[in-house]
């Protein structure tokens, strides 16, 4: 087992590709714009337990599956960000749901290994704009909801963009003290 995410965590890992479409500067900060091609994710769902608790929870799952878990016994290879889809609240808060979402790497994209854990399912997900706030450190509940606040800031209210759900996006294991690389993305509306 250890050699499984050992695997997931100290392996290569491979970045989602896009297109910076535009960078934007607010008094409140910086985003992005960027455009990411159509993929293929495993994704797991978990209800009704707080985000930091059922993040965990299928983070450990995934890294199983990608560390080697699966039909082939093999293998994979990380992929970065993790994206989990978080629906929030009026108030700014999360729901006890998400939806943690890893892109297959391009080699897996077509044909990828069967999961031994029934509850990892694949979803095509379709090409997506999303805006984009970055910032560092270790991202919890609490950090992602600040910087989801501060995006919807700088967006103001002319931007269009889906309310009912955004991505809450890491790059790096765990184990990695500093550089961290987290996100905020929001769907862009397209019309």
């Amino acid at each position: 087992m250890f050699g499984i995410i050992k695997n997931s965590i100290f392996g290569t890992t491979e970045e989602s590709k896009y297109d910076v479409l535009s960078n934007e500067t607010k008094e409140e900060g910086t985003y992005e714009i960027r455009k990411y091609k159509a993929a293929r994710y495993a994704t797991l769902t978990s209800e009704g337990k707080p985000f930091d608790q059922s993040t965990g929870e299928c983070m450990k799952k995934m890294l199983l599956y990608v560390g080697g878990s699966n039909d082939k016994g093999e293998g994979m290879g990380m992929t970065a960000p993790v994206c989990i889809t978080v629906f929030p609240k009026d108030d700014g808060t999360l729901q006890d749901r998400v939806v943690v979402g890893l892109r297959l790497p391009e080699r897996y994209q077509e044909n990828p290994p069967t999961p031994t854990d029934s509850s990892i399912q694949f979803e095509d997900r379709e090409a997506l704009t999303v805006y984009v706030a970055r910032f560092g450190g270790y991202a919890h509940e609490k950090e992602y909801c600040t910087e989801a606040a501060r995006l919807t800031q700088m967006l103001g209210e002319g931007t269009t963009f889906q309310k009912d759900k955004y991505f809450c996006c890491g790059y790096d294991p765990p184990v990695k003290p500093y550089g961290r690389r987290n996100e905020v993305w929001f769907i862009k509306e397209e019309h």
